[in-house]
């Protein structure tokens, strides 16, 4: 169940809402175990005394009830345990789906200025943090209760003794408030690292064989190092100076102890505290430290919480991390016409983007001015150009992962950025150079597009593809497991599956992004023979290097520095253009 309102507001509260009559209970059990806890420590006192005053009697039955405190609070105990292991795992659960439903709105520009970690984390470990938290923050209140009852009981044998406990506690208060400043700046600049030692590490294990190819050991052995060296360096000052606010804490605790000590001798000298008083302050006078302990704990937890919380929320504010935005118009049989119309877009703050064209992107900087072209339905197009030129640029512009900075993009005459969500994603379907494929079957791969699909129309998409003889050679044919990333097909087989997934969307505009740029020359003519197999039945969009993948298109679009430098067949381009001629023969010739 989803927990966000209407207005994309993250709430801690809406997800423990749902389970607040377990919560209460927790709650209550909680306060039960240590309740009876205090309540004992209380009894034994009256215990001592009924000893000291002879009253045998009185104390065995005062023993008896100390029994039954002990069954009550160890039943209480393991109820409050066993609520919080299956409630816990509910919630986080919970908040996790929410933060990663959240995550496939963010736009791709997002997704290019942040690492892996910082999502991975804000999903998977804040949620942790926080009900973790909760449970310690209610656990600690809890003790907070026990002991201060304690102290106010204390108080109660002796006023003076109570006065010099408040002064104690007052001067920690101020120790921790200022603790909590430190605490905060540290915790925000360790989960910082911490999700780039986490992205590092992902990054490390999925590029583990390209890492070893290009003898790229020692240098990744180096950023690793510096990494985990800086995490290692916050880590250590964070607890550092937690280490030190605890050792000055703990020295005025431990020397006001001693100060109590001599003035309940002094008391007792002056008679102003009887023996038995005193042996019973004396055994509790941990209870001062317990409170002040977990007033430190409470307050780590709050910090922390607090810190996670936000980070949680951030993904939720469209300001760090802006979604993706949509229309509202529904399209029914698109056929799949696209037209540029004075098309204007530059990359503004987003100097870190991860696109695959490596051109050189400042602030301000257009990569089109005014870019107009026109794609008719049911053709197959191809935009080439040398690196940087804009191919790639253009494709996300189509499918919407950038958005332009001025200019009308149209799918059948309607501007994308009044399509729904919906039309948006159904009309489109795009093979990219590095298509990913999932940890689970060939079929399985395929029914994620449809998960009602038949076998003919498998057995259809994977023909299309030039993948049928391949699956069929195989031992398990197509159940076959593919691995993580498909890491047991080679980079044709993954392109011509990932081109078989996007056959079976049918959708009316299929793209291709340099899907054969990293592949040999038979796996290349595959997937050239693949392209052919469909065209006419959607609108083909080709980003490529190799000319000769191109051939068959029924128009080309050569680009030149964010311009249209060209538009016609592949032997019109070569006898009318002179930059696209060179680009053949230097492809040839390398």
């Amino acid at each position: 169940m989803n927990k966000i309102d209407k207005n994309n507001n993250f709430k801690i509260s809406s997800y423990l809402s749902r389970y607040k009559l377990a919560i209460t209970f927790y709650i209550i059990c909680n306060i039960i175990s240590y309740g009876t806890a205090t309540l004992e420590i209380i009894f034994v006192a009256k215990g001592i005394e009924q000893i000291t005053l002879g009253l045998y009697d009185e104390s065995i039955k005062t023993f008896i009830i100390l029994c039954g405190f002990a069954v009550v609070q160890h039943s209480s105990w393991l109820i409050t345990v066993r609520l919080f292991q299956k409630y816990s795992n509910k919630i986080m659960s919970e908040i996790s789906s929410d933060l990663a439903r959240q995550a496939f709105k963010l736009n791709s520009q997002t997704y290019s200025n942040h690492n892996s970690g910082t999502m991975i984390q804000r999903i998977v470990n804040d949620p942790r943090v926080v009900v973790c938290n909760l449970d310690a923050l209610v656990d600690s209140l809890t003790q907070i209760m026990s002991s201060l009852v304690i102290v106010i009981y204390i108080a109660v044998l002796n006023l003076y003794i109570g006065l010099g406990i408040l002064g104690i506690i007052i001067v920690c208060f101020i120790i921790e408030l200022f603790r909590r400043k430190v605490m905060s700046k540290n915790q925000k600049i360790y989960n910082k690292k911490l999700d780039d030692v986490t992205s590092l590490t992902t990054e490390i294990v999925k590029s583990e064989k390209d890492i070893k190819a290009l003898g790229l050991e020692n240098k990744l052995k180096d950023i690793s190092n510096r990494m985990y060296s800086e995490f290692g360096q916050i880590s250590d000052k964070k607890q550092r100076q937690d280490l030190y606010f605890w050792g000055s804490r703990n020295f005025i605790i431990d020397l006001c102890g001693y100060l109590l000590l001599l003035c309940g001798v002094l008391l007792i000298d002056l008679g102003m505290m009887t023996l038995a008083t005193f042996m019973i302050i004396y055994v509790n006078n941990d209870k001062l430290y317990q409170l002040i302990v977990n007033a430190g704990v409470m307050n780590e937890i709050v910090v922390e919480t607090r810190v996670s919380i936000n980070r949680m929320r951030s993904l939720f504010d469209n300001k760090e991390f802006v979604c993706e935005t949509f229309g509202d118009k529904t399209l029914a049989n698109v056929q799949g016409a696209i037209e540029f119309r004075n098309v204007c877009f530059n990359y503004g703050d987003n100097v870190d983007n991860k696109d695959n064209e490596n051109d050189e992107r400042s602030i301000g900087k257009n990569i089109f001015d005014n870019l107009s072209f026109k794609i008719q339905p049911h053709t197959t197009v191809a935009f080439v150009g040398r690196s940087g030129s804009g191919k790639s640029t253009i494709l996300n512009l189509i499918s919407k992962m950038y958005t332009v900075s001025s200019g009308e993009i149209l799918i059948d005459n309607v501007n994308i950025n009044d399509l729904d969500k919906d039309t948006l994603r159904n009309t489109i379907s795009l093979v990219n150079q590095f298509p990913y494929i999932f940890d689970m079957s060939i079929k399985d791969n395929l029914l994620l597009i449809k998960e009602d699909a038949t076998d003919e129309e498998l057995y259809d998409v994977l023909e299309k593809s030039s993948m049928l003889d391949f699956v069929n050679a195989l031992p398990n044919k197509i159940d076959t497991k593919v691995g993580e990333g498909g890491i047991k097909l080679s980079g044709g087989q993954r392109q011509r599956l990932a081109i078989a997934r996007a056959l079976l969307r049918k959708s009316p505009i299929i793209i291709f992004d340099e899907s054969t740029s990293s592949l040999d020359n038979f796996a290349q003519n595959d997937i050239k023979n693949s392209i052919d197999n469909i065209k006419g039945e959607s609108t083909i969009i080709i980003v490529a290097h190799r000319l000769s993948t191109i051939r068959n298109a029924d128009k080309i679009f050569f680009l030149d520095e964010g311009q249209i430098a060209g538009v016609g067949t592949f032997d019109e381009l070569f006898e009318n253009n002179v930059k696209f001629k060179n680009m053949f023969f230097a492809e040839n010739l390398s």
